[in-house]
Parts: C-alpha cells; structure tokens; sequence
C-alpha cells in the first residue's frame, strides 16, 4: 500500500503509528495485540481497547505498513465469579475455580461458556470493521505451545521476584525467603486451580497437589495439560511468543509502576524482548441507559446494545473522535441526537457540503484535514466510502418512520432521489433509529413518541371556534398541501385561519396535535402534515 501525505495522517492513532515504527525501527511485520478474559459479557468499555488498536492497526497500514492485528483470548483463565446476568447461576457456580473453558454455556448455545462470549464479538466485530485474528490461550497452553516459557520462567523464579519487586514498597516485597512459583496448575483430577506446587526438578518436571481433593500429580510441562504462567509473568512472554510490537493497556495497568511497567522488565530479563509501545485509553461510562439494556448488576452494555442505538460509522465515530486517554460516556438517551448530528456535520465537511466556521483559511484547511481524518477512521471499509452517502438527520428518521408505522422501505420509498448504492447506509440508520425511538426515546424522549390517530376516533375537546378551524384546516389547507413551496407557507396559511377566527395559533395547532396524534405536540406541524399527505390526514380529519 503506498503511503498516505503526512498532512492528512493527523488523527491521534498516526502519532502513535510514527511513535511505533520510530521506536520499533523499520519491520518486515508490526504485531499489534489486544485481548481479554472472557469471564463475562465483553463490554463496550472492553470495545475500547479493541477499536484503539485497529484505528492504530489502520495507521500502521495507512502509512505502508504490514501489520497483524492479533485479538487473544484469555480462556484458560480461572473463573472466579458468576456475573449477575447470567442465567441459572447456580448452576455456574458448581464450576467456580475451573478453567472457562470447562464451565458449560447455560445459555445452552454454545460448547462452554468461554465460547459462549467469545462467540458474541467475534461475530460483531465485522459490522463495524474490525478483523483480528483470533489466538485462544487454553488451546495454546493444552497444546504445551508455552513450554519453553513456562520452564525459563521456573528457572528464573528468583529474577522474577526481583521484578515484581521492583515497583513495590518494602512492606509489599517478596522476602528471599518466601516461595514463589511462576507456574500454577489446575487440577487433573478435579480440575480446580486450588493447587500449591511442592516440587520442581529443574527443568519440566513439577509436582503439585491439591487442596481442594488431596490428589497428588507429577507432571511435564512439554505434555501435561494442566499447567499455566501466572498473569504478570503470562502476558510478557507472549509478547515474545507473538514479537508484539504494540499492545494499549487501561489506566490502571499503565499507571507508574503498574502492571506493564513490571511487565516490561519480565520481558526483557527472561525473554530478551523490548516490551511493545503501549498508550493508556480510559474507561467508557453509560449514560440513559434503557432499563431492558441493563443487566441484573452493573448495567453491563455489550456491543451488540450499541449497535442497536448507533449505525458502526457512527459508533466508530464516538471512539475515533474521542482522545483515547479521556473518559467519556456512551449515551443512549437524547444525546443519540446530538451525536448523529455531530457525525453528519463531520461528513458534510468531508464531502464540501459545508465549511467549518473559522475564518483563519489554514485553520480552516486544518479542520477540514483532521475531520477528513476522524470521518475515514470512522466507516467500516478503511479510507473514503467510493459513494457519498444519504443524508438524513437523526430526528427527521424517527418522525418519518412513526409515520409509517416502522416501514423502513416505506420510508426509503419517500427519498425519490436516492441512488441504489447508498440505499445500505441509510437502511443501517434507520434500523437504528426505529430501535432508539421505540426503546429509548419512551423513557427519555416521551414528546418525540407518538402513532398517527387513524382508527377512527376523535379528540374530545375539540369544539366550538375550534373545531370550525379544524375543519377549514382540513377543507382549505389539506388540499393545497403539494403547492406550498415551504413549510413556513403551510404554516402561514394555518395562521391566517386562527387569527380570522379570533383564535391563537398555539390554540390551533394543539387540536390538530390533538386530532393527529392525541397529544399536546409533536414534530413541526407543517412538515409533518406534508408527510403525512393530504389523503391520510383527510381521511383522519374526516370524523370531524
């Protein structure tokens, strides 16, 4: 791939593009990794560490580099709590202290639980363009891939301590004399992790027994199963297994004297490795959260939740627009409408539909370059859409979809001048929308629900001076609604018929709400009524 002009590589991922092939040199092939331990629900918060590596993923390669994008899963770790939205927990928990792969999917889909999660955004993670490959530890470990690992890291065990100790205060250090044993086992009889070492031969022969049944096993690290480094010692050797060159971490693990930075010192002493360049992303909060989204603890959103709500540009968007090293929220309540329509005004700029407001023209240029930027990080296929998209604001969607009942083709139908190739987009959007307005909006945005009132029945209330604009709105308006040039002349001729009747307009308008959709307001009258069309709203007003 040729590589990109630097003045347009100016999104937050470039920098740490240049920042890895500066401090890596020049490779044949740059490893990037992510990973997590599927003991649950992979969150959105999780998400962000996914999406950070493949916006740098696709920096990498903007810049003409050959990269792998490996996504690990920690499946051979123990399972230590049953969440809370999982079903029949009782049943999970006859299987705490097992490795997850040996704990069954009582959701009764898939071979085990850890399969179960791993399953959920392996099969999402296209629809919003991420492709990694995938790398499951408890098959690396039972196929004793790690064998040489595990054996130097037992041989140095003293070397380790030092490491471990060497960003701990003097109350938290490991004492020479105290035991330390980088490798642990599960159980071959009972499967449990509550296991103490109590031998090692030097090489790959160790003894261990069990607390939980009493068995006693000695094993060989080149074919025993059973086996598993430590998490602290685990993650730096597979930095060399995988020559990773760089991996992101949370706060919590970057922060001075944290778990990487210990790491880092594993991986250099035991396995001659330069720790990969990391950066720190920090957490994602939930903000209007509907109540089904909710699991029975901790309000854990998946990505499958937020696809519901955000069309993938969209969601990309919120993480590529957003410094990685700053918190902020995924909302679900009406700030969906602001974000959309901060999308829109990033991809308006983009195709020169609209100029940002500063007047200084190389500020200006450098605005338009950097949304160009965040927008190309943002759609599934990297760079450009060959199409410029439909464009249709958020709120107008959930107006015209209530109008016609969710029939998405319904409301395709109405855009008479949309191309076959943009149809795909728009259709992501609108799903979306008839989602967030059905499920969301009821808790967050009651004004904006509503269903057309075209079973028959009428307001009550309407009566007297009323009622007699109601109907010539009806008789005088309705019909004239294909030659208005504009909303404003709709609504002015509106107008006309409540002052020449002595009433006020708002008085007007809430009956024919009232009329249309049982309700004080709505969306703009006059556009409405245009949707709607004047053989729906005669045939409505006609029980009047």
């Amino acid at each position: 791939m040729a590589e990109r002009n630097e003045n347009e590589l100016c999104h937050w991922a470039d920098t740490q593009a240049a920042r890895i092939i500066k401090e890596k040199g020049e490779r044949d092939l740059y490893t990037c990794a992510s990973g997590i331990t599927p003991s649950g629900t992979v969150h959105i918060g999780n998400f962000r560490e996914i999406i950070t590596v493949d916006l740098i993923v696709r920096a990498l390669r903007d810049r003409g580099k050959n990269v792998r994008f490996i996504y690990s899963w920690d499946d051979y770790d123990v399972f230590r709590k049953v969440p809370g939205n999982m079903p029949n927990p009782d049943e999970l928990a006859k299987y705490l202290r097992f490795p997850i792969t040996m704990v069954p999917d009582t959701f009764g889909r898939d071979e085990n639980y850890a399969r179960h999660h791993e399953k959920d955004i392996e099969n999402q993670l296209p629809r919003v363009g991420i492709h990694p490959e995938f790398l499951y530890q408890a098959s690396r470990y039972r196929a004793n891939r790690y064998a040489e690992g595990m054996r130097i890291a037992m041989q140095k065990r003293d070397v380790i301590k030092e490491c471990l100790n060497a960003y701990r205060d003097d109350e938290h250090k490991m004492k020479p004399e105290d035991v330390y044993w980088p490798v642990a086992a599960f159980c071959c009889k009972c499967n449990k992790d509550e296991t103490e070492i109590i031998d090692y031969d030097g090489e790959y022969g160790i003894t261990y027994k069990c607390k939980a049944c009493g068995h006693v096993e000695k094993g060989d690290l080149r074919t025993s199963k059973e086996f598993k480094l430590g998490w602290r010692v685990d993650w730096p050797m597979r930095w060399n297994e995988e020559k990773v060159c760089f991996e992101p971490g949370g706060k919590d693990h970057i922060s001075p004297g944290g778990s990487y930075d210990t790491a880092k010192l594993v991986s250099k002493k035991l396995y001659g490795w330069d720790a990969p360049v990391t950066m720190k992303y920090d957490f994602v909060k939930l903000k209007g959260v509907p109540g089904k989204m909710s699991s029975s603890k901790g309000k854990v959103i998946s990505l499958v939740d937020a696809l519901e709500v955000y069309q993938p540009e969209v969601l990309r968007y919120i993480f590529a627009s957003n410094k990685v090293d700053h918190e902020f929220s995924i909302s679900f309540d009406l700030d969906v409408l602001t974000i959309y329509e901060a999308y829109d005004r990033t991809e308006r700029i983009v195709w020169g539909d609209e100029l940002p407001k500063e007047k200084d023209e190389k500020k200006r240029e450098a605005i338009i370059l950097r949304e160009k930027r965040i927008y190309e990080l943002s759609q599934i296929e990297s760079g450009m859409p060959k199409v410029k998209p439909y464009q249709v604001p958020f709120r107008l969607l959930t107006t015209l979809l209530q109008t016609y009942s969710g029939d998405i083709d319904a409301v395709i139908a109405t855009f008479k001048d949309i191309k076959s190739e943009q149809v795909e987009c728009l259709r992501r959007r609108l799903v979306c929308a008839w989602y967030w307005i059905t499920s969301c909006a009821p808790e967050c945005a009651a004004d904006m629900c509503f269903r057309i009132r075209e079973d028959g029945s009428k307001a009550d209330d309407i009566a007297g001076d009323i009622l007699t604009a109601v109907c010539r709105v009806r008789d005088e308006v309705v019909p004239n609604l294909d030659t208005f040039a504009t909303d404003k002349d709709c609504q002015q001729a509106m107008y006309a018929i409540a002052t020449e009747l002595g009433l006020e307009a708002k008085a007007l308008f809430t009956a024919l709400y009232h009329a249309l959709v049982g309700k004080d307001q709505g969306p703009r009258l006059a556009n409405f009524m245009r949707i709607i069309g004047k053989e729906r709203l005669t045939k409505i007003l006609s029980v009047y």
